[in-house]
């Protein structure tokens, strides 16, 4: 059965759409390479906290790597189905949505998302004690969903509010549901193991603030509650291939390995991985690639090791995953699919053998001792800028209205870090109180407030680069705030 992309693939947008599909999607590119949140992934931690060489990868060249894997993936993808002239925009999409899948990442990288989470957990109640006391039942239910919602932070939902809310790229419907790879809101119980979409929700993909946004997307695009955008599958597909020799290869410029120890680690893991089958796959695609490499000058081997390896594996990976795409359609197209496309068959050769990479970074590099400790700096930062700003979470909405309006207030320390904000996050927080129904309860009221003033500090701390989230951190403790 031939399905209709002209139902998912369209120009709808919030505002001003273009008639032409690919002028809105070329539309939608220069919104985002032009735009400073897309730049400031230059100096977000891939693995590497505040990393002087250029040449290890930072989230920015990460996100170029995935576009050209998604584009590779769309391209093969479409050699095996006729999506009715719409080919280059499904390769578009894929494209973009590789470039922002990011973009919602704090500095110093996924450690950040944990340590956020458990700041909130240790500070939350008590910043909503005011109105939990005054609280009712249900009231006191509404303000621990806003909780719930506030203690899961999460680069994949913080993405969908940039895009919305943040920096207002205005991308078109199709744009931003293919960059939604997470379908559940953080204020939702994760599904349970045995849910017929609990892969698709296993995770925090948008935030309670952003909820009506999504609801229009996925109206307007006809996706069902909880399923997925097709083509996300492909930009997810793109993100897995690309990690698998990027971390090897920044580690080796890092002078955590040499080739010698790269090689000898693939083996002992794969044999490992492989213990129980006669896989040999990887093993031989290996050692093909280290004789070659031993050859060649010694300053080069790696380089063509690393060329070899990843040249075959990636063309390899891409082809197994463009076709479980192909063998799914429906399932993909309704996005109701509830895996990975890489991971859909557990005894697969090439899932194996992005287990082996996946396990030698996991043990050797992102528990090395260079990078945990990059990490206890990382927490001292981050934990140290949210416990500077938390004063502007504890003075009365009336004061935050005070400093809006450039009138002064009695804590003197809240007021000066209130302007130091950026004034976009400030403009999204006056903007969200100022829609918050008036029909609600004088609880509810003042507990959304405090919401969007918990994310109005969220915004700006998760939305800075490692150098300025150091930078902020040193002035401020040498100011003695």
């Amino acid at each position: 059965m031939k399905l209709d992309y002209k139902t998912k693939i369209t120009t709808d947008r919030e505002f001003y759409p273009s008639l032409d599909i690919n002028t809105s999607l070329e539309s939608d590119r220069g919104r985002i390479i032009s735009s400073a949140a897309f730049r400031r992934l230059q100096n977000r931690t891939q693995v590497w906290s505040l990393e002087l060489n250029s040449a290890v990868r930072s989230r920015l060249t990460h996100s170029l790597e995935v576009s050209q894997t998604a584009r590779y993936i769309a391209k093969s993808i479409l050699k095996e189905i006729d999506i009715d002239g719409l080919d280059d925009a499904f390769i578009s999409i894929v494209e973009i949505a590789s470039l922002l899948h990011d973009i919602g990442n704090p500095p110093f990288g996924h450690f950040a998302e944990m340590m956020f989470d458990k700041w909130m957990g240790e500070n939350l109640e008590d910043i909503f004690s005011s109105v939990i006391s005054q609280a009712q039942v249900k009231e006191k239910k509404f303000i621990y969903m806003l909780i719930d919602d506030l203690s899961n932070f999460d680069g994949n939902a913080q993405a969908m509010r940039i895009i919305s809310k943040l920096q207002r790229y205005n991308l078109s419907y199709t744009q931003s549901a293919a960059v939604l790879k997470y379908t559940r809101a953080s204020f939702e119980p994760k599904p349970k193991k045995d849910d017929a979409l609990s892969y698709l929700r296993k995770k925090s993909g948008y935030y309670y603030s952003e909820r009506e946004f999504v609801q229009r997307i996925t109206k307007t695009l006809g996706i069902k509650k909880g399923h997925r955008f097709p083509l996300t599958y492909i930009m997810e597909a793109a993100d897995d291939i690309s990690y698998l020799t990027a971390d090897l290869e920044d580690a080796v410029d890092k002078g955590i390995f040499d080739l010698d120890e790269i090689y000898r680690l693939i083996l002992k893991e794969d044999a490992r991985v492989n213990a129980d089958n006669e896989n040999e796959y990887f093993k031989v695609l290996v050692e093909k690639s280290y004789e070659r490499a031993k050859k060649d000058d010694k300053p080069y081997q790696f380089n063509l090791f690393l060329t070899l390896l990843r040249a075959k594996l990636i063309g390899d990976l891409v082809a197994y995953v463009s076709g479980v795409y192909v063998q799914n359609h429906k399932a993909i197209f309704e996005g109701s699919f509830n895996s990975a496309l890489l991971e859909v068959d557990k005894e697969s050769k090439y899932l194996l053998a992005s287990e082996v990479l996946r396990n030698i970074a996991v043990t050797h590099i992102y528990n090395h001792p260079k990078v945990e400790k990059l990490d206890l700096q990382a927490y001292q930062i981050l934990y140290g800028l949210l416990n500077l700003y938390k004063e502007i979470l504890l003075i009365s909405v009336e004061d935050i209205n005070s400093v809006i309006e450039g009138k002064k207030i009695a804590n003197k320390i809240a007021m000066m870090l209130f302007k130091k904000l950026s004034n976009k996050h400030i403009v999204a927080y006056n903007e969200a109180v100022r829609d918050i129904d008036k029909h609600y309860s004088k609880v509810k009221q003042e507990s959304l407030e405090i919401y969007y003033r918990v994310r109005l500090l969220l915004d700006y701390i998760s939305g800075m680069t490692d150098d300025f989230a150091l930078h902020e951190f040193q002035t401020l403790w040498a100011l003695k705030i």
